[in-house]
């Protein structure tokens, strides 16, 4: 995977400027520091920065059809392209490069914007049609991938990150209070909003097309699991378990293919050990690469099962130590590379291990993200098949107002997602300053549904939940600040082989009885990987991956942290309440407070990062 940037212009006269295209792709180097390549003509400008994986010699981009009248630039993977490449060639299509996206330009001249439904693959992709001067924009199915687009001066603006479109000189910055308000409540970000008002990200799933001054953003795909009153196929557990085995080694397989080395990140838990198995199975004639991180705080230390299975893998293993002062040194580049304030540091410790990663030769690495989501890993599903509910409030009519809450967040009053979001709210005007919370009511987030409602309606609660968890904390958290950042801040392309369309598909018709067994998480995943895992790996219960909060850093008194939590440059900023954020630092300072990292919000923590995301990006005290 790579950077990609550009401008579209429906003036089709209408000249760019190399210089401002330039500064665009300038800004993503480091997800492309190997190669560049641009298209600029009237009206249309592509740039593109290369992270040189496949087709080294020759695969630089843009591509172009055979008569150069379609071009396009892609950041990302395209895992089937070997038999899309076949059927275009039978069709008479002919190809310049041995280069995956090259499929791209032909799939379009055959199928028309269809073509992406066609795509197995994380990409971010732009293509220019000369013939009737019309850019798509898209992004794969689950968000792998992220793109980002505004519109200035009349012209659509886009890139792989939101740095590139602000190197636009007619691009302003300004903070969306939206965003801020998702972060706080939600686990992150939801597409289409961003942390700067006036820049969307485009939705996972989507394309945008931009044509004869009209701009449509559509979507082709979402995760749709069957209506609750559909019961799934009678089939015995073992057929469920061999399709998912097959699937998992098949998108495994996919995933090695590169002509550079592939490793493995391995944190010694279930998903990570695996995906590195799987990837053995599929290539028993290599030595694979592992990476770990570990820590000197026991508690969260997890060397001795990372090293069980690099030993029991025969891996060539790397890890790095992360004592807790190195998030100090670490927190300003976490939240320069996601784009958006924090609430946790562990993006710090990721950004160390793609480093690891990089120094050790390695461009691609492999990641176990997405099976929580997929295969039912959080608490919240055990409880979901319990038939836990929380309780409802006491009062009638509380409960009746967080029942109306919850119908207008969810489409169901009885879906339950993480916490009392009406009480929260609570929490989110007191911390607020007062202009702030006064507005609070235009960019409230739960004054209006994050997701499809429809895709809820009549679901099982464990189909409920991993909808809600693939829209709200995978696509743009999980796998955006905590992953693509993280891993391309150091030039390395992370790929996730539980989100491929094939097995994601599959899990669709899994029936939920098979997710959850006995109080079990993941129970069908578990099966597969006791036949390729020891058993103390394969049964071991979730343990979360997480780092030092607010109450370390607050108690290391280092002084640009002081300095950006003080009462006067709070009151100046303008969108914290100085007097709410000095009472919770004097209760940490003394100790009064503990942070559960799984289930509390470090509110401390996003003010302190919302201070070096101000400063990072130029943006405005709010006024």
């Amino acid at each position: 995977m790579c950077g990609i940037a550009g401008v579209f212009d429906p003036r089709r006269g209408h000249g760019i400027a190399r210089p401002v295209l330039d500064a665009m792709t300038g800004r993503l180097a480091h997800r492309g520091p190997d190669e560049s390549g641009v298209h600029l003509a009237g009206g249309v400008a592509l740039g593109f920065t290369r992270l040189a994986i496949v087709d080294l010699a020759g695969g630089n981009q843009p591509h172009y059809s055979e008569d150069q009248a379609v071009v396009s630039v892609c950041n990302g993977e395209i895992y089937n392209h070997r038999a899309l490449r076949r059927a275009l060639e039978g069709r008479g299509h002919r190809f310049r490069s041995g280069c995956d996206v090259e499929v791209l330009v032909h799939l379009y001249e055959e199928a028309g914007d269809g073509f992406v439904e066609q795509l197995n693959g994380q990409f971010a992709f732009a293509l220019y049609d000369r013939r009737r001067h019309r850019l798509v924009l898209g992004r794969d199915r689950v968000g792998i991938a992220p793109l980002f687009y505004t519109l200035v001066d009349g012209m659509l603006l886009f890139g792989s990150e939101i740095k590139a479109l602000l190197a636009h000189p007619a691009v302003g910055r300004r903070v969306d209070l939206a965003g801020l308000d998702q972060i706080l409540a939600f686990p992150g970000l939801v597409s289409p909003t961003t942390m700067f008002e006036g820049i969307r990200a485009l939705p996972p799933g989507h394309l945008l097309a931009a044509e004869g001054g009209e701009l449509r953003v559509s979507q082709y795909w979402d995760l749709d699991y069957p209506p609750r009153a559909v019961p799934a196929p009678r089939r015995d557990d073992g057929h469920y378990v061999d399709r998912l085995e097959a699937l998992l080694l098949e998108a495994v397989a996919q995933r090695l293919e590169a002509d550079v080395p592939v490793g493995f990140y391995l944190s010694g838990g279930l998903d990570s050990s695996l995906i590195g198995a799987l990837a053995q199975a599929a290539a028993p004639e290599r030595r694979l690469h592992s990476f770990s991180i570990v820590f000197p705080q026991a508690d969260i230390d997890e060397r001795r099962t990372q090293r069980l299975m690099a030993r029991h893998l025969g891996s060539h293993h790397h890890e790095i130590e992360f004592a807790g002062d190195e998030i100090i040194g670490r927190l300003r580049q976490a939240v320069a590379a996601a784009e958006a304030p924090l609430k946790e540091t562990y993006n710090t410790c990721s950004l160390a291990l793609s480093g690891l990663v990089r120094d050790s030769g390695h461009k691609v690495v492999l990641t176990g993200e997405g099976a929580d989501e997929l295969f039912a890993g959080y608490v919240g599903y055990r409880l979901d098949a319990m038939g836990a509910r929380p309780a409802n409030p006491a009062d009638p009519l509380e409960a009746a107002l967080e029942a109306d809450l919850r119908r207008d967040l969810w489409g169901d009053p009885d879906f339950f997602y993480e916490r009392d979001y009406r009480r929260f709210g609570e929490i989110r005007r007191a911390l607020y300053a007062p202009a702030v919370a006064a507005a609070l009511p235009g960019f409230d987030c739960t004054a209006r549904a994050p997701v499809d409602h429809r895709r809820i309606a009549g679901r099982h609660p464990l189909h409920q939940r991993s909808y809600v968890d693939f829209k709200l904390r995978l696509a743009d958290h999980l796998l955006a600040d905590h992953g693509d950042r993280v891993a391309y801040a150091h030039g390395v392309e992370a790929r996730y082989p539980f989100l491929d369309n094939e097995v994601v598909a599959f899990v669709r018709t899994v029936p939920p009885a098979l997710l959850v067994r006995d109080g079990a998480e993941k129970w069908l995943l578990r099966q597969v990987a006791r036949r390729h895992l020891p058993a103390a790996i394969a049964g071991r219960e979730k343990f979360a991956f997480v780092a030092p909060g607010s109450p370390f850093l607050l108690a290391r008194r280092v002084d640009w942290i002081d300095d950006l939590l003080s009462p006067a440059l709070l009151r100046r900023q303008g969108y914290f309440d100085a007097d709410a954020v000095a009472r919770l630092r004097d209760r940490q300072l003394a100790g009064d407070t503990r942070i559960n990292a799984t289930f509390d919000t470090d509110v401390l923590m996003l003010v302190l990062c919302f201070g070096l995301f101000l400063a990072e990006f130029g943006l405005p005290d709010y006024a």
